[in-house]
């Protein structure tokens, strides 16, 4: 088949729960990998917080919703004769299907690549998947195809329950679920119909216990196969991959059943004909300690069964997992693949030696844990099932399964938990039954606690459905925990914790040391990290990537890079708050540091950025975030020739994940490049920032700073509530929330003190007024300001779930040049070198007087909004920021103090949400933001920019249908226009009973 000269690549979209980071990670490999083949890209997606959207990764980016009609015209515009859905996750799979069906791509000649239509249909319409599978003679669970809930309910009464729901095209197990009992099986199925592309779902036996396992698999067109990883979930069936933790390679299989699966996998991806990346994922007969509860049909089989759960035709979450824990570059060679190379035609760029066809080798283990939101979402239902609830996760690599798990719970950043915490009721009384062992985000931490009070593995393994053997690998860490409490510290004792993962915080805590102390003591002793490369091949032969994991060994071979050099810390795992847009400006400035000249080191944790690609810095460290880590790396970078150097680091770009860390680095004696570890305690501890404001003579909201509840309620009884409580060094407005009385600022407090490490919090007065909000490059001398955002929603919603909107049509000159001289008087103040992010709140004045501009708060480094405005004005902020803080002046780069020339268009961020997934969670937008990813609307005039917006975050309302009000008392009169405005485009309105009175009292409702 011919190369293809003209791509178009689908994106993902927004970033919801099920479809993160790593799509943007593929879909930016694969442009470049097709630019190096001489094809020229064109790309659509509507995430501005994405590297794929640049300039320069794609020929010609397209920045619009991602539905038939506008697709439809991007390919009516640019002709291109092939189509790459498979790297846009479920949403370009689906997009891709749409396409097809309404005859866009036969009436332009549009062929798909890499995996054609029939295979899409086989793998993800369910009733064509049941069949392929059975026509090749493998193995399905027990199932029906439904197209109704009366279908559902047959299937039920002939098997039994419980039955396991799945909807055709769906990601993340959106719509699906598990029912136990037949109101369950009615509400979850009509459910899934709803959600499915196609109307249907499979209700499918459920394989409780059963170990679940992934194979990640490629095939060219000239049918030549490898699989690339298997991965072994802990988590038995029953608990979405996406929830599960997860190892590579298996740990438990035999090698006979570790190749019936390897087999079973090459079998099926030619079945389907897919010509790129796929997963398969398998159910596996459970050990018999798990068999005899979960599964006691499978006792005395004389070998293991296994059953095929389900086929992703397309790179997922779990590829780019199996990429960084492999080091075989998967979206690159699917791009490849797609263009019509074969795998030994396509040398992997990652060892420099082999060929794409090399299946990988690993010597070392992996560990991935999921991050979920339940730090910031504490009413949310923690229950983990067959819909993924995880935002992001991470992963760790070490020699050993004990040291990759230990690493990967500290590189969670969940409320500095490592394996030794516990819930504080756990356990009272002797009483194991609290513990929560059933499938939840706290079950790791729950089996800990378990074996410490003695719990027998084999009842654990028994209650979770978890094999066995990694009960017994927990254990090893409880007995070193046991030895650490009890045994003098030596330096064998030392040694043997740190080879198991033991931080030195973990370490000092159970050894009645301070960490400062421990890492003294492993100094002396000489016990240092080495770092290992990961190279694809199981030190075979030498490779050439960039690409290190710490361990406890004797020889490093990460030996110091030469010359200028920075390490970029990056921000770790997606959450609620931090998400892929500082993964963008870690990226941005490790290229700007190789522009400069300079090497640039890249640390971080999450397997699904591009920061984490092989080839986005010199020098990868796939490593905790936290102080002991990154001072480890900064040590290993130092030492150069016997001498010692001491590498600098930049903290602007990873969120509040990196600032946190610039005091510690600080204090310690290492260099940090751009704003100083004071400005940003100024900025980022509450009080020390009110004196600064009072200092230069701008007004904030009246407050202050509190380090106790009675404090709190004494400011509030003078500030008069409603008031604002916020915590110092947290992103996301965690644990930030308007309070109307004493008891809910006795809640939020207590909240607040938890997360606020002993620094003060804020109470504010809670003005209702309008928010803006504005970034910012210093050099000391110049402040450029790139444009001015306006927020719809006003103060009060957290500016990451607000619509913004650039440039600020609704501002005055006057007000505008208030912000403007405010954010410049405050960077100078600060001493800003880098990036800023300002919050204000504008105040209408009373009796026609002029408004009034007051600061929320400050930023003294990149912010979610980075992107967006960098893309809307086309001044890239990052690089120009980086270049800043290695020394070179704004005005070298061609820019100059105040506000940048506005841009002949209109640019909307607007926030998009995944509720859906999370039962519990209050739907309410208030100061604690919840929005999951964002998109981006433009054109030359708002109402065209806001449609596109809405178009791409899923927000337009349908033509007709009903709408319900509730409105609270403060606000009625204010939404009356808006609700008829609704009824006059005939929308049938309903409203709760205070509502519905008040609306029936307008003037025109009778009308």
């Amino acid at each position: 088949m011919a190369k293809p000269s003209r791509v178009l690549v689908i994106g993902s979209g927004p970033i919801i729960i099920g479809q993160a980071a790593e799509f943007d990670y593929a879909g930016t490999q694969a442009c470049k990998s097709l630019r190096e083949e001489g094809i020229l890209t064109i790309l659509v997606n509507s995430n501005p917080a994405t590297i794929m959207t640049d300039q320069g990764i794609a020929d010609i980016v397209y920045i619009e919703p991602l539905t038939v009609e506008v697709v439809s015209r991007i390919i009516e515009r640019e002709r291109p004769d092939g189509l790459l859905p498979t790297l846009g996750g479920q949403t370009g799979l689906n997009l891709a299907v749409e396409l097809a069906d309404a005859g866009v791509l036969d009436r332009y000649d549009v062929r798909l690549l890499g995996t054609p239509l029939e295979s899409i249909k086989n793998a993800e319409e369910r009733s064509l998947f049941k069949k392929l599978i059975q026509d090749i003679g493998e193995p399905i669970p027990d199932s029906i195809t439904a197209n109704s809930v009366d279908e559902a309910l047959k299937f039920a009464g002939k098997i039994g329950l419980p039955l396991i729901i799945r909807p055709s095209f769906t990601l993340g197990g959106t719509g699906g679920g598990v029912a136990r009992t037949l109101d369950e099986l009615k509400t979850i199925t009509a459910n899934g119909l709803s959600s499915s592309l196609t109307h249907q779902v499979l209700v499918e036996q459920c394989l409780f216990g059963w170990k679940e396992l992934e194979y990640e698999v490629m095939r060219d067109a000239a049918d030549n196969c490898i699989t690339i990883c298997n991965m072994e979930n802990i988590d038995p069936m029953g608990i979405h991959t996406g929830d599960s933790i997860v190892v590579a390679p298996s740990q438990t299989l035999t090698d006979k059943e570790y190749q019936m699966l390897r087999s079973a996998s090459l079998k099926i991806i030619r079945a389907l004909g897919i010509e790129g990346g796929c997963n398969i994922q398998f159910a596996l007969t459970p050990s018999p300690t798990v068999a005899r509860r979960w599964a006691p049909d499978q006792l005395n089989v004389r070998q293991s069964e296994y059953y095929i759960i389900e086929v992703n035709p397309r790179v997922s979450r779990s590829s780019a997992l199996a990429s960084k824990a492999t080091g075989y570059p998967i979206a690159r060679v699917a791009a490849k693949i797609a263009a019509g190379k074969r795998l030994d035609e396509i040398p992997n760029k990652v060892t420099g030696k082999t060929m794409a066809a090399f299946e990988p080798a690993l010597d070392y283990c992996v560990v991935k844990i999921p991050r979920w939101p339940f730090d910031k979402f504490i009413t949310g239902d923690r229950t983990l099932g067959s819909q993924m609830k995880a935002t992001g996760e991470v992963m760790a690599i070490d020699r050993c399964f004990e040291a990759a798990l230990q690493k990967a719970v500290r590189s969670l950043e969940f409320g500095n938990k490592s394996l030794l915490w516990e819930g504080k009721d756990w356990g009272k009384d002797g009483n194991l039954d609290s513990l929560p062992l059933e499938p939840n985000d706290l079950r790791l931490w729950a089996i800990m606690a378990a074996l410490r009070r003695g719990k027998p593995i084999e009842e654990i393994s028994t209650l979770t459905g978890i094999d066995p053997w990694f009960i017994h690998k927990a254990l090893n860490i409880v007995e070193m925990e046991r030895r650490l409490l009890s045994e003098p510290l030596n330096r064998d004792l030392l040694w043997d914790s740190k080879r198991l993962g033991f931080s030195d915080v973990q370490i000092s805590t159970l050894a009645d040391r301070l960490p400062e102390q421990v890492r003294q003591i492993r100094n002396e002793w000489l016990i240092k990290p080495v770092y290992k490369m990961v190279d694809t091949c199981a030190a075979e032969f030498d490779a050439e990537t960039p690409y290190f994991y710490s361990t406890y060994e004797k020889e490093n071979e990460a030996e110091p890079l030469t010359g200028n050099k920075a390490l970029v810390i990056g921000s770790g795992p997606i959450r609620i708050g931090q998400g892929i847009e500082f993964d963008y400006c870690s990226v941005h400035s490790a290229w700007a540091l190789q522009e400069a000249g300079y090497k640039s080191i890249m640390i971080n944790s999450n397997p699904e950025t591009v920061s984490t690609d092989f080839d986005t810095s010199d020098r990868l460290y796939f490593e905790a975030l936290d102080d002991e880590s990154v001072r480890n790396i900064i040590e290993n970078e130092s030492f150069l020739d016997q001498r010692y150097i001491s590498c600098p680091s930049i903290v602007q770009f990873g969120g509040q994940t990196a600032v946190n860390l610039a005091e510690p680095l600080a204090s310690h004696g290492f260099p940090i490049i751009g704003s100083s570890a004071e400005a940003i305690d100024v900025a980022e501890d509450r009080r020390r920032f009110e004196s600064f404001l009072n200092g230069l003579g701008i007004p904030q909201p009246p407050g202050a700073g509190v380090t106790s509840l009675k404090e709190a309620v004494s400011t509030a009884a003078t500030l008069k509530y409603p008031v604002l409580v916020r915590p110092s060094y947290v992103l996301g407005g965690q644990a930030m929330e308007i309070v109307n009385n004493d008891e809910e600022l006795s809640k939020y407090m207590l909240r607040a003190l938890d997360l606020g490490s002993g620094r003060p919090i804020l109470i504010d007065k809670y003005f209702e007024g309008k928010e803006v909000e504005v970034d910012a490059i210093c050099d000391g001398v110049d402040v450029l300001i790139p444009g001015v955002m306006e927020h719809i929603e006003r103060a009060g919603v957290h500016s990451g779930d607000s619509i913004a909107v650039y440039p600020g049509l609704n501002l005055s000159a006057r007000e505008v040049d208030t912000l403007v001289d405010y954010t410049i008087r405050m960077a100078l103040g600060l001493r800003v070198r880098g990036l800023m992010n300002v919050q204000f709140v504008i105040m209408p004045g009373e009796n026609n007087s002029e408004s009034s501009v007051y600061v929320i708060e400050v930023n003294p480094r990149a912010s979610r909004t980075i992107p967006f405005i960098s893309k809307v004005t086309g001044i890239p902020m990052v690089r120009i920021a980086t270049k800043v803080m290695l020394g070179m002046s704004l005005q070298e780069q061609g820019y100059r103090t105040g506000l940048f020339r506005k841009q002949r268009l209109v640019g909307i961020k607007a926030p998009v949400f995944s509720m859906s997934k999370l039962v519990g969670v209050d739907t309410y937008l208030g100061p604690e933001m919840k929005s999951t990813g964002e998109v981006m609307g433009i054109d030359h005039n708002f109402e065209g920019a806001m449609v596109k917006a809405l178009m791409a975050a899923g927000l337009i309302l349908p033509p007709g249908g009903g709408l319900l009000f509730s409105i609270a008392d403060k606000n009625k009169k204010e939404a009356l226009p808006i609700i008829k405005g609704f009824s006059s485009l005939g929308y049938q309105l309903y409203a709760t009973e205070g509502t519905g009175a008040f609306i029936q009292k307008a003037p025109w409702w009778e009308l």
